[in-house]
């Protein structure tokens, strides 16, 4: 392959001083930032109905005595801790704990099963395991056997946990490194003395859509650029107030972090789910992360009670939804809007987006987006209604951000410019390619993988394709495995067509595209639970069960109609010409979707082999 012309990013205004005397590691930039803002909120969290807060010198405080506490148990400098949790404060808490005492964090999803726990934490070669609760304790207890090398685990939450020799709680970690300072004040501070930026700072595994996970090692120095970067582009700063209810376990939530550390901004965290619009409400966030999925359901929600309403207020929904597309679009492309669209853009803001920005709290700046394609649909509409997401790009390899829209550069349909000192370069077959300090170090354990996919001039070999416009906008056009050739010879991107579908049909759970060396192309699909029971109320189902709702007539006529507009924007090569609705959502606990709840395309498509053949001549 010859060498392709590396694309130079385009926002030449960063502020280079960010980069200037960057801390050699996260338990140095936490130490400066507790030194520089002691009082200041640092984060907050639910307790009981209330939130509860810590200043940064508070969270030293408790972050001091947590790293304390495994060094005595025996932590040495870059050993692995794993952490199974769902989103809460004592993650956070550990996880600048075991990087303060110049220790690794190994994460697993709260939701993996415990084989997937046994390898994780076997391959990693974590000594101790910091668990959430009685769930998580007894799948480590169930595959003890295959991980000789955890000395402890740690129990956060101990309600039904039996505590003995190898499983102790948060608690009697904490007092015992409360107790190992009082004797030796500078025992954590030596720690983080001795660690570098090459220090191994993180584990994270890879979400094992084509097999088993890979853990990628990212040193300190990846996550301390993290932070100088976004701090450059003057996206962010200590006025900002974030929200945080991503996976920590996945990377880029775990970014957030230290972007937030970086910058010395407010984090409210709560992993809740179900929790998030009533939080965006109480927290009032500036700014708030999530993957495509939420603002698919957000969308939808919002789409369908006005369509439920009807008459005049779904006449009024439909014209701000317009008003507010055309000129999210126009403003894209770098056109003004017109005169008329100025109007009907602020009569729309009047009647409806005022509203909705009064609800995510009134205070969002902008979203960020990122691990999945974005329907431009939807992006259009939340960046009219004058709550812009911005669409980034990265992997777990990159540790999270490698490009990102601006406040002051979106280009809608695009994952924005490179992060500063970041180069991306398109491979002739059109493959992304990516280098800066973000690149992790390599797979754990796994030179073939790494010599696969790292050169050794430092371009990581992404497995997307995309193109660069004459802005330096990166464009996501597919996964390199994912393209697929009909019969025909011609050429299928599935995860276009998949997102734009989501983005038309607002009962759609997940829709897989199918057609590898096939005459034409089908799709299997799922219905959202959620939002087609009270579809089916409308529509002469109101006591059926999901089974009867998806495989009725009705709910056949509903989807069609959809894929019919679906196609209306698509070459006929690829175009759905059958598709077949699953009697049941994917799920993780099926292994049909990641942890982060990405589809595991090939295990879809093995499992539910029949249906797919079923759409096909014999």
């Amino acid at each position: 392959m010859s060498d392709p012309r590396p694309t130079r990013a385009s926002d030449e205004t960063f502020d280079a001083s960010a980069f200037e005397d960057r801390a050699p590691s996260v338990g140095h930039l936490l130490r400066q930032r507790i030194a520089d803002t002691p009082d200041n909120i640092a984060y907050s969290y639910p307790s009981g109905v209330a939130w509860a807060e810590l200043t940064w010198a508070q969270i030293g405080e408790r972050v001091w005595a947590l790293a304390a506490g495994l060094v005595e148990l025996g932590v040495q400098p870059e050993d692995r801790v794993a952490l199974a949790s769902s989103t809460r404060i004592e993650w956070v808490l550990a996880d600048y704990a075991i990087m303060a005492a110049g220790a690794a964090t190994t994460t697993i999803y709260p939701t993996s099963i415990s084989d997937d726990v046994a390898f994780i934490t076997d391959n990693s070669g974590s000594k101790l395991v910091i668990a959430e609760d009685a769930d998580q304790v007894d799948k480590l207890r169930e595959v003890r056997d295959a991980i000789p090398g955890v000395t402890h685990v740690v129990a956060i939450d101990t309600d039904g946990v039996d505590l003995d020799d190898w499983v102790i709680s948060f608690e009697d970690v904490e007092a015992r490194g409360a107790a190992a300072l009082a004797a030796d004040p500078g025992v954590v501070d030596a720690r983080i003395d001795g660690t570098g930026p090459s220090s191994l700072a993180t584990i994270i595994y890879t979400s094992g859509t084509t097999g088993r996970p890979k853990g990628v090692r990212l040193r300190h120095d990846t996550w301390t650029y993290q932070g100088a970067a976004i701090r450059a582009t003057g996206m962010l700063s200590a006025e900002d107030v974030h929200y945080l209810w991503l996976p920590l376990s996945h990377v880029f939530a775990k970014v957030l972090l230290l972007i937030s550390t970086d910058v010395g901004m407010q984090t409210a965290v709560d992993g809740r789910i179900d929790k998030i619009v009533d939080n965006l409400g109480e927290v009032r966030p500036t700014f708030m992360a999530a993957a495509p999925r939420i603002f698919e359901k957000v969308y939808g929600k919002i789409s369908l009670g006005m369509e439920e309403e009807g008459g005049a207020k779904a006449k009024i929904f439909d014209f701000a939804s317009k008003a507010a597309r055309d000129y999210s679009r126009a403003l894209s492309d770098n056109r003004t809007p017109g005169l008329l669209l100025g109007v009907r853009h602020k009569i729309a803001d009047k009647l409806v987006f005022g509203k909705v920005r009064d609800r995510f709290g009134g205070r969002v700046r902008f979203f960020i987006s990122g691990s999945a394609a974005l329907n431009r649909d939807i992006a259009d509409w939340f960046n009219g209604a004058g709550l812009p997401i911005l669409e980034g790009y990265g992997l777990t390899e990159t540790s999270a951000a490698a490009t990102v829209n601006r406040p002051y550069a979106l280009r809608v349909g695009t994952v924005g410019w490179p992060t500063p000192q970041t180069e991306i370069k398109i491979a002739e077959d059109g493959e992304i390619l990516i280098r800066g300090e973000h690149v992790m170090e390599g797979y754990h354990n796994n030179p073939e993988a790494t010599a696969e996919v790292l050169t050794e001039d430092g371009w990581f070999h992404s497995g997307d394709i995309g193109e660069v416009d004459a802005d330096g906008f990166l464009k996501i056009t597919d996964r390199k495995k994912d393209l697929f050739k009909t019969s025909n010879g011609k050429y299928v991107a599935p995860s276009i067509i998949e997102s734009t579908f989501k983005g038309l049909c607002p009962y759609v759970g997940q829709f897989l595209v199918h057609g590898e060396s096939r005459q034409f192309v089908t799709a299997l699909i799922t219905l959202d639970e959620e939002a087609i029971k009270p579809w089916a109320e409308a529509n002469g189902l109101p006591d059926a069960s999901y089974t009867e709702i998806v495989s009725s007539l009705q709910a056949r006529e509903m989807v069609q109609s959809y894929v019919d507009e679906l196609n209306a924007g698509l070459n006929r090569h690829e175009q759905i010409k059958k598709f077949h609705i699953l009697g049941r959502d994917l799920t993780v606990e099926d292994g049909e979707l990641t942890p982060s709840l990405k589809m595991r395309r090939k295990v879809v498509a093995d499992k539910f082999k029949g249906d797919i053949e079923e759409m096909y001549p014999s």
